[in-house]
């Protein structure tokens, strides 16, 4: 098969996409991140202090994050090894580490970069500790989902969090500018289609030089496509969207104001104009679970289960049958009983907690696991509350030199009127127990 493939001219490996051919060389070439590799950016600091540390690149597709991780094993001199927590497992991972262990010991570092990070589960993050620790290795993730929800604490407090942001317009431009001399042609796109094919790219400069090769490998000696017929070449809609985005963040706020509003059909119509303007669907259902628990709470506790299934089932079906799942949601959480109690009740803890957040829980409250605690009065006269009457013992949880407050007011609409009631309760029960005269 060899000998045909030679005599007939032809490769045996398929020819490189064009933003592989462009993968730039140096930093000082990635586009768009000028907060991380501009002369004050976050990583021109560490490569010059020499202490690169362990790092988390967060960020969307085709924002550099592979790149910028190759370049930095050649500004460090590191040995450069890639894996796709997609694809490799605890074999994989121990023979890594043997690996870098042994260029450790003979001088040289280790930069690991595992692309999709979050997919390695909870013992497999656990797993670099060590390495981390004794040098081994000089981890770099990659992850497009939040750390705070998709990484382990410990890992996280042995690496930085470097945010990569969405490429603009004008780094789209430049990027696809480079690709023009390197091709040393001109793309056949009038300006409205050039500024539409900038849109597409939505952010990810990998997918503005596909589209642009898209085009030249579609277009004829001498034609130019306007915006039209750009669309039916590379079969994908411009967003609606402006170059700022703010069309992104006025419809997901139109649709969060509609909800609580409590207007199911504008809340449908602007869903359907996100999804028509291929807003990522996963990310309306992150603000419908956000919407049910900020805005419902409490009022209806099914709403957030009911968010949370349907972006579940958008996982399972895909578009377009997921889309209906998000849809349900929305009408659900629309016509939903209103609360944001408890919104404003953890708003007031927190800003407590800042304020106050070194006092000593009362000793009732503390265990008392050695004599010395116990003998000085942790856990005395502590009262079981499922051993008293009604199940309620009415003691004060509260530092004594803080006192009681209240910061949860339940309103009287949906679940949160049954939850009023049981607040009340033990209100009179506690006065009750305070001050027993008080019932007579």
């Amino acid at each position: 098969m060899t000998d045909l493939f030679a005599a007939a001219g032809l490769e045996k490996d398929a020819p490189h996409p064009l933003a592989d051919r462009l993968r730039p060389k140096s930093l000082a070439e990635v586009v768009g991140q000028d907060h991380l590799l501009g002369p004050e950016g976050a990583l021109t600091r560490r490569i010059a202090s020499g202490a690169l540390g362990s790092l988390i690149f967060w960020g969307p597709p085709g924002t550099g994050k592979t790149t910028v991780a190759r370049l930095l094993a050649h500004e460090t001199k590191f040995a450069f090894v890639q894996i796709s927590a997609i694809f490799s497992g605890v074999a994989d991972l121990k023979k890594i580490f043997e690996e870098a262990r042994g260029r450790r010991a003979l001088g040289r570092g280790t930069l690991l970069f595992v692309d999709e990070v979050h997919r390695f589960n909870r013992a497999q993050q656990d797993s670099f500790l060590p390495v981390m620790e004794d040098g081994s290795v000089t981890l770099i993730g990659a992850t497009t989902e939040n750390p705070s929800f998709e990484l382990n604490s410990a890992l996280l407090s042995r690496a930085s969090v470097l945010i990569f942001r969405a490429l603009d317009a004008a780094a789209i431009e430049k990027m696809l500018a480079r690709a023009e001399s390197f091709e040393g042609k001109p793309l056949p796109l009038d300006s409205l289609a050039r500024a539409a094919l900038v849109r597409m790219a939505d952010g990810d400069g990998r997918a503005a030089l596909t589209l642009a090769e898209e085009v030249w490998r579609a277009s004829a000696p001498g034609e130019i496509f306007d915006a039209e017929k750009l669309a039916q070449i590379v079969q994908r809609r411009a967003p609606i969207y402006d170059k700022a985005q703010e069309g992104h963040y006025n419809l997901i706020s139109a649709l969060h104001k509609s909800v609580r509003g409590s207007d199911p059909d504008a809340a449908l119509y602007y869903l359907a104009r996100m999804f028509d303007a291929g807003e990522a669907p996963l990310f309306i259902a992150r603000r419908v679970v956000r919407m049910a628990v900020e805005d419902i709470g409490l009022a209806d506790p099914q709403a957030l289960f009911i968010a949370n299934a349907a972006k579940d089932a958008y996982d399972f079906l895909g578009s377009p049958e997921g889309e209906l799942a998000i849809a349900n949601a929305v009408i659900y959480v629309a016509t939903a009983p209103k609360s944001n109690a408890a919104y404003a009740a953890f708003k007031a803890a927190t800003r407590l907690a800042k304020d106050h957040g070194s006092l000593t829980p009362p000793k009732i409250i503390l265990n008392a696991p050695t004599k010395l605690m116990k003998s000085e009065g942790y856990g005395e006269n502590y009262a079981y509350d499922h051993d008293e009457p009604e199940a309620f013992s009415g003691q004060d949880y509260w530092p004594e030199t803080l006192g009681r407050r209240k910061l949860y007011s339940p309103t009287s609409r949906g679940f949160e009127q049954e939850l009023s009631k049981r607040l009340e309760l033990w209100a009179r029960l506690r006065k009750a127990k305070s001050d027993p005269d008080a019932g007579r």
